[in-house]
């Protein structure tokens, strides 16, 4: 993607890639982070269940990135920090559209935020399975959240095995917890029967467009999947 800015910016346990048509745009999802993260951490101070839980709380009305984590929680049927990767992305990228930007992609910690006018390649990795960052998704049609959820790498929780559980939605918020909800039900010697439990949740939940399920040497897919593609690792 030539005559674009990139940025990696980390704060504390966000490390996020920024990807913008404007170089301003760049500060702007920066902010957005920041201002974003302290917001949410001032309210979970008051408000520490929101950290722990793993079903939906009731729904905030402000600061906004709770409220929206709350939401896409309340959908999937998990705790709203399943959401906070694609919820920090999805309001870092609609900053960034607001100032004027027509290429604003962020990923935060493998979850995808992206609005564009021309495609976006995004690689799926799934720690050591011999398919990570081998292929990957060309995004054609936006906005759309991409995200994935492992039982075998990562640090965010998961309560299943499956590799990679990867959905695609209008928003990585919702992506997000979709996620992790379709990873928690991908276990089991039946290899496919895990995948169709997770599957079937994925299509469960409202908003989700697709989904795709990496599990012990199989792959599973339904819904609207972009383009996969090939990736030299």
């Amino acid at each position: 993607m030539k005559g674009l800015f990139k940025r990696v910016f980390e704060l504390k346990e966000t490390r996020c890639t920024i990807i913008a048509d404007k170089e301003h745009a760049i500060e702007m999802a920066v902010e957005s982070i920041s201002r974003n993260r302290k917001e949410l951490e001032e309210y979970t101070k008051t408000n520490p269940k929101f950290l722990y839980s793993l079903k939906p709380i009731p729904v905030p009305a402000e600061p906004l990135v709770a409220r929206l984590m709350a939401e896409a929680s309340a959908k999937a049927d998990v705790g709203p920090m399943a959401a906070v990767a694609g919820v920090l992305a999805d309001l870092a990228v609609r900053d960034m559209v607001s100032s004027g930007c027509e290429v604003a992609v962020v990923e935060d910690g493998g979850e995808v935020s992206a609005v564009s006018n021309m495609p976006v390649d995004v690689a799926l990795a799934a720690g050591d399975e011999p398919l990570s960052k081998r292929f990957g998704f060309r995004l054609k049609e936006f906005p759309i959240g991409v995200a994935t959820s492992s039982g075998v790498f990562s640090h965010a929780l998961s309560f299943g095995d499956a590799e990679a559980a990867t959905v695609f939605c209008g928003c990585a918020g919702l992506a997000d917890a979709a996620a992790t909800a379709v990873g928690n039900l991908v276990k089991g010697e039946d290899h496919e029967v895990a995948i169709q439990r997770g599957i079937d949740k994925a299509l469960s939940i409202q908003g989700v467009e697709g989904v795709l399920i990496l599990y012990k040497g199989l792959v599973g897919t339904a819904g609207k999947i972009p383009q996969i593609i090939k990736v030299e690792p």
